[in-house]
């Protein structure tokens, strides 16, 4: 997946040979800076390849979830202005007057 779009690997890296020339660089110190280029992208491609899986596994977890049935909410026929007068009568018999004053 990932290695179709990524042209170099760690492997590439360290296998890379620079010409020396005339003051040029300091070879310690490139191969220094590639040893860290080279963990960088051992890191980077373990990254990737755990949320791969993690993504493959919460897919499959999402089309289980929606193979299964959902629940039904029942119709018992009540609405929410129904539940706020029983709410309020409720209310006033518990209390009284006392809601009121």
């Amino acid at each position: 997946m990932i290695s179709d779009k990524v042209k170099l690997t760690a492997k590439d890296i360290l296998e890379k040979e620079f010409k020396s020339g005339m003051r040029g660089y300091k070879p310690e110190d490139v191969d220094k800076f590639l040893d860290l280029i080279i963990k960088d992208y051992e890191t980077f491609h373990q990254e990737i390849e755990e949320l791969q899986q993690e993504n493959l596994r919460l897919k499959k977890q999402v089309e289980g979830a929606n193979k299964r049935p959902a629940a039904q909410p029942q119709a018992s026929g009540t609405t929410n202005f129904d539940i706020l007068k029983r709410l309020s009568n409720l209310e006033k018999h518990v209390f009284g007057n006392k809601l009121y004053d």
